[in-house]
């Protein structure tokens, strides 16, 4: 069973909440994987890199192969 509540996408969606876009990099998601990343580093340099943390987890979650 792949999509949201597997458990694959548990654990995609808590590798992204250590750090972003690790999830989507486990699924498979190079691109989204690189984006959420460098979103996530650029954003701490302001101090707003838990909402990449956040939302990198959810997007990993609901995933639907």
């Amino acid at each position: 069973m792949t999509g949201p509540g597997s458990a694959g996408n548990v654990i995609s969606a808590l590798a992204s909440f250590v750090y972003p876009g690790l999830g989507q990099l486990i699924q498979g998601r190079i691109l989204a994987a690189l984006i959420f990343f460098v979103m996530a580093t650029v954003l701490w340099f302001i101090l707003l890199g838990w909402i990449m943390h956040i939302w990198a987890a959810i997007d990993a979650a609901r995933y639907r192969a």
